[in-house]
């Protein structure tokens, strides 16, 4: 089954199936799924092709995929334009929304562990 450009393993669940399309979550995949009338341990493989259709059709209903991810890049750009600090956050590379940097953003810095050696001095054996 294929739904936006993204095609869905046939051999697995439909709950664990659909969270593979950017901005379709678990929540929001059983919510599809309930609307449908489909239930949520239904394989790929196992539906028809009226109840694909239903599924895709429903899906498609929410702004996701490439669309969404333009949206989110907008977005992004109109910070750094407006030169938001959230948006100078993004450029940076930095943690945006307030989380503690010197210890705890690995990710976020590259892995940068510096030492503390001013108030430590190693203590040599004459």
């Amino acid at each position: 089954m294929r739904i936006a450009g993204v095609t869905l393993p046939g051999n697995k669940q439909l709950a664990y199936s659909l969270p593979l399309i950017f901005g379709i979550g678990p929540t929001r995949a059983r919510e599809i799924l309930a609307k449908v009338g489909v239930p949520a341990t239904k394989k790929g493989d196992e539906l028809t092709a009226d109840e694909e259709q239903k599924i895709r059709s429903l899906a498609e209903s929410f702004t996701i995929e490439g669309e969404l991810r333009r949206e989110i890049g907008q977005n992004i750009k109109r910070l750094k334009d407006i030169k938001a600090i959230r948006g100078d956050r993004h450029s940076r590379g930095l943690p945006v929304r307030g989380q503690r940097t010197k210890t705890n953003s690995r990710t976020r810095r590259g892995n940068v562990r510096k030492t503390m050696t001013s108030g430590r001095r190693t203590l040599e054996k004459t």
